[in-house]
C-alpha cells in the first residue's frame, strides 16, 4: 500500500530533525495507525531505528548496539553495562547528522526504570550530539512518561506528535472506490492505515469482513484485545462497556444499569476511552458539556463500533463456523449502522468549513423538548461564525429521496427551534443520491471533499 497523506506530520518532523542542535522527539498513538511507517519515511538510511521488545535490559542494550553496528562499524563488539554507557559510546561515534530512533518506548522503560531519568540528565546537559526519537503505542504510558508534569521526562521534547486516524479521502483513495462505497469502506475500517491494508488483500467488502473477522483464525478477530493490553489493566472492564455502548445503552445511567455498577464507578473508566479514542460523549447542540445532563456515550471509532455490534454478540457462532448467519444479520442491519457513521461524517464536513459563504462552527445533533408535549431530533445543526446564520441539517443514507418535502419539514421543524429565532435558517440536505442538483444537497462526494 502506497504511504499517503501525514504530510503536517511529515513537515513538523523534519523540520525538528534538520534544526542545527540535537532534538528529542516523541511519537505516539494507537497500535496500527502507521507511526513506524511515518518515521521510517522521515529518518535517512544513515540512521538506525531499533523496535524494542518485552525482553530484559541486557539482551534490549546488546539488540540495540547490533543495530547501531550495521551504521558504526565494530560498534557491538563491545559488551554495554547499561543505558548510559552505550548512549555515550554513540556519542564519541557520531561526528555528523544522525537520527536514532526507539520505537516502542515503553517496553524499554518497563525493563529499565531508570531509563526515562537518565535521558532526562543527558537532554538537560546537552551532551547529546544526535536527534533522539522515541515512539510507542501505549497511548496511556507514553503519556505518562512525556506529558506528565511529574515525569522525568517533561517539557524536554522538541516534538511531541500524536498520530491520528487518517479521514476518509485517503481510504477512497487507497482502495480506488465509488465515494458511496467509501462511506461503507469507513464505517468498517475507519481511519486506520493497517486495517486498509488488509481490507486490500480481499476482493470485496463482504470478502474482507468474512476473512477477517468472521474467523476465529481471522487476522482482526481479536484485534480489540491486544488495543486494549497497550492501555488497560481491566480489558474486561473496558470491553464490558464497550459491548453495552455499541448495542444500545448510550446513557451512564442506562450503562451502569446494564453492568450492574452504581454510576459514580462508571465516570473513571468512562473519561479514560474517551481519552484514548474509543468513545465519545455527545451533547446537544449549544449545552455546556461541562454540566450538561444530557450527554449519550457512543463509540468514536469505526472499527470498534462494527467489532462490538457485530462480532462480540456473535462470538459463540463464529466459534461454531455459522458465519453464514452472523453475514445474514451484518447485511440485514449494514444500512443502519452506515448510516449512523454517515450522519458523524456529515457533521465533520460542516464543522470549520465555509458553506454558501459562511463559517460555521463545530456541528452537533441536538434533541430536546420544543414544547410541552413535544419533542425534537435533528442531525446536525451549526452556527456560523457571526451569529447570524443557523445550518440545520437532515441526513439519509437511501435512494430517491423527495428532496422538496425533506426540505419543508426541516425547515418547519427548524422554525421550532428555541434558539432559532432572529437567525436565518439554513436548511441542508445530506443525501446518498440524488437526482436534483442544488446548493443545499450535498452527496457523498461533496461531504467527503469537504472533510478532506
Amino acid at each position: 500500500m502506497k504511504f499517503v497523506n501525514r504530510i503536517e506530520e511529515q513537515k513538523r518532523l523534519t523540520t525538528t530533525l534538520k534544526s542545527a542542535s540535537p532534538s528529542f522527539i516523541v511519537v505516539y498513538g494507537r497500535r496500527r495507525i502507521g507511526k513506524s511507517t511515518l518515521i521510517k519515511k522521515v529518518i535517512s538510511p544513515d540512521d538506525v531505528y531499533y523496535m524494542a521488545d518485552q525482553t530484559e535490559r541486557p539482551h534490549q542494550i546488546e539488540l540495540l548496539a547490533k543495530e547501531i553496528g550495521l551504521r558504526f562499524e565494530g560498534f557491538d563488539r563491545v559488551i554495554y553495562p547499561d543505558w548510559e554507557t552505550l548512549f555515550q559510546a554513540l556519542n564519541f561515534r557520531v561526528t555528523e547528522h544522525f537520527t536514532l530512533c526507539l520505537d516502542e518506548f515503553p517496553y524499554l522503560a518497563k525493563s529499565s526504570p531508570e531509563l526515562p531519568s537518565l535521558l532526562q540528565k543527558m537532554i538537560d546537559a546537552k551532551t547529546l550530539k544526535y536527534n533522539l526519537i522515541i515512539c510507542g503505542s501505549s497511548q496511556q504510558l507514553m503519556q505518562g512518561l512525556v506529558l506528565d508534569s511529574s515525569s522525568p521526562l517533561y517539557g524536554r521534547a522538541s516534538q511531541v506528535l500524536k498520530i491520528s486516524p487518517m479521514n476518509i479521502k485517503y481510504l477512497r483513495e487507497q482502495l480506488n472506490c465509488t465515494p458511496v462505497e467509501a462511506v461503507e469502506e469507513y464505517a468498517v475500517w475507519g481511519g486506520v492505515p493497517r486495517y486498509w491494508e488488509i481490507r486490500l488483500q480481499s476482493n470485496s467488502l463482504k470478502e474482507a469482513i468474512n476473512f477477517n473477522l468472521l474467523n476465529a483464525q481471522g487476522t482482526l478477530y481479536e484485534e480489540p484485545y491486544r488495543l486494549f493490553i497497550d492501555d488497560m489493566r481491566n480489558i474486561v472492564q473496558a470491553s464490558t462497556l464497550l459491548s453495552l455502548i455499541g448495542n444500545g445503552a448510550n446513557r451512564i445511567s442506562e450503562i451502569a444499569t446494564r453492568a450492574n455498577k452504581p454510576v459514580t464507578s462508571l465516570s473513571g473508566p468512562l473519561d479514560k476511552l474517551i481519552t484514548l479514542g474509543y468513545i465519545e460523549r455527545e451533547i446537544p447542540f449549544g449545552d455546556n458539556p461541562k454540566n450538561s445532563k444530557k450527554g449519550l456515550y457512543k463509540i468514536a471509532d469505526p472499527f470498534i463500533d462494527f467489532y462490538f455490534r457485530f462480532i462480540v454478540p456473535n462470538r459463540s457462532l463464529i466459534e461454531l463456523g455459522r458465519t453464514d448467519a452472523v453475514m445474514e444479520e451484518i447485511l440485514t442491519r449494514f444500512h443502519g449502522y452506515v448510516a449512523w457513521h454517515w450522519e458523524n461524517l456529515c457533521r465533520k464536513a460542516i464543522s470549520g468549513q465555509i458553506f454558501m459563504g459562511e463559517r460555521y462552527g463545530l456541528a452537533s445533533r441536538w434533541w430536546g423538548n420544543i414544547s410541552r408535549d413535544e419533542q425534537m431530533e435533528l442531525d446536525i445543526v451549526a452556527e456560523s461564525m457571526d451569529g447570524k446564520n443557523l445550518l440545520v441539517g437532515e441526513c439519509k443514507w437511501s435512494e430517491n429521496e423527495n428532496t422538496e418535502r425533506l426540505i419543508k419539514i426541516l425547515t418547519e421543524k427548524s422554525a421550532k427551534l428555541p434558539f432559532a429565532k432572529n437567525k436565518k435558517i439554513v436548511p441542508v440536505l445530506f443525501l446518498k443520491s440524488s437526482k436534483k442538483s442544488a446548493e443545499n444537497i450535498l452527496l457523498p462526494e461533496h461531504v467527503i471533499e469537504m472533510i478532506g
